[in-house]
C-alpha cells in the first residue's frame, strides 16, 4: 500500500537539503553552482548529498579531507522533512480524503500546501541563520512578509478584516520602537521585520499570542543558559553568559508562531476577547 506521507517526508528531505545551501550562501555568493566541501573545497559528488543518507555512510566526514560535516546539515534536513509531513497532515485532517484523490478540485486543495510548505521553509532558513549569525537576513524577512500578506489577500489563509490587514504593522511597529530608542541594543530591526511577517500571516489574535509565547520561551531559555553556565559543566562552553548576552531572537519568534499555528494555543484568550466587541 502506498502512503503518500513518505513521499512528503522525502520531499521535505530534498528541500531542507536545498534550505542548507541557501543557509550557507545567502549573502556571500549566488545559490547556483556545484556544492564543495566548506573545508577542502572538493566539489560533491550526487551520492555525497543524498540527504540524511549521506551523512550517515560518511559518518559525518568529508570523504575527501575527512573533516566533520555540521550537524546542522541532517538536522535541517529531518525539521523540513517533520514541518512537510505536519502541514500534509493538518490539510488533510481539513479537507479529508478529498485532499488525496486525484479529482478536478485537487489543484486548489494543493495550492495551500505548497503555500505553507514554502512559507515554513522560510522559517527554518531564517532560524537557523539568526543562530549562527545573530542577523536575519533582509531578503528572507521581506519575502516572508510579501508571501504572507499575498496569502491574506488571495488565499484566504486568515479572515480579511481591519485589524488583520494592519495587523503586520502593529506587531511590527513596537519592536522598531524598541530597536530606535535603544539605538539597536535591546532588539535587532530584524525581528520588526520578522513581526511584519508574522502579523499577516496570524492575523492580529494569534500573531499577539506568538509574540508572548517567543518572550515567555525566551526567558526561560535565558535563565536557563545563566543558571547553567555558573555550574560545572563539560558542555556550556561560555561561562560568562549574563542577563546582558545576546541572544538570537527569531528562533524564539518563530516557534511561538508554530506553537501557535499547529495548536491553536490562545494564550490570553484574545480571540474570545475581540470576539465578544
Amino acid at each position: 500500500m502506498f502512503y503518500p506521507q513518505i513521499s512528503v517526508f522525502i520531499f521535505g528531505l530534498i528541500i531542507g537539503s536545498f534550505l542548507n545551501v541557501v543557509i550557507l550562501r545567502i549573502g556571500k555568493k549566488t545559490l547556483a553552482g556545484r556544492s564543495a566541501c566548506v573545508s577542502c573545497d572538493k566539489t560533491l559528488s550526487w551520492y555525497e548529498l543524498i540527504p540524511v543518507i549521506s551523512f550517515l555512510i560518511q559518518k559525518g566526514k568529508c570523504r575527501g579531507c575527512g573533516e566533520k560535516v555540521s550537524w546542522q546539515y541532517p538536522t535541517v534536513e529531518i525539521l523540513t522533512g517533520i514541518m512537510f509531513l505536519a502541514i500534509y497532515n493538518l490539510q488533510l485532517t481539513v479537507n479529508g480524503n478529498e485532499f488525496i484523490q486525484l479529482s478536478a478540485i485537487s489543484y486548489k486543495l494543493l495550492i495551500p500546501v505548497f503555500y505553507l510548505w514554502t512559507i515554513f521553509s522560510i522559517l527554518i532558513a531564517i532560524t537557523i541563520y539568526d543562530i549562527q549569525h545573530k542577523i536575519i537576513p533582509d531578503s528572507l524577512a521581506f519575502i516572508f512578509a510579501g508571501l504572507s500578506f499575498l496569502g491574506l489577500l488571495f488565499l484566504g489563509t486568515i479572515p480579511i478584516t481591519t485589524l488583520n490587514l494592519l495587523s503586520g504593522l502593529i506587531l511590527a511597529t513596537p519592536f522598531a520602537l524598541l530597536w530606535l530608542v535603544s539605538k539597536g541594543c535591546w532588539i535587532g530591526l530584524g525581528d520588526a521585520k520578522l513581526a511584519l511577517g508574522i502579523g499577516w500571516f496570524m492575523g492580529l489574535t494569534d500573531g499577539i499570542s506568538s509574540i508572548i509565547l517567543a518572550f515567555w520561551i525566551g526567558s526561560i531559555f535565558g535563565l536557563a543558559l545563566i543558571l547553567s553556565s555558573k555550574l560545572p559543566s563539560l558542555f556550556f562552553k561560555d561561562k560568562n553568559f549574563t542577563i546582558k548576552s545576546e541572544i538570537p531572537f527569531a528562533p524564539f519568534l518563530i516557534l511561538g508562531m508554530v506553537l501557535v499555528f499547529f495548536f491553536g494555543w490562545d494564550v490570553l484568550g484574545l480571540k474570545l476577547l475581540v470576539s465578544s466587541w
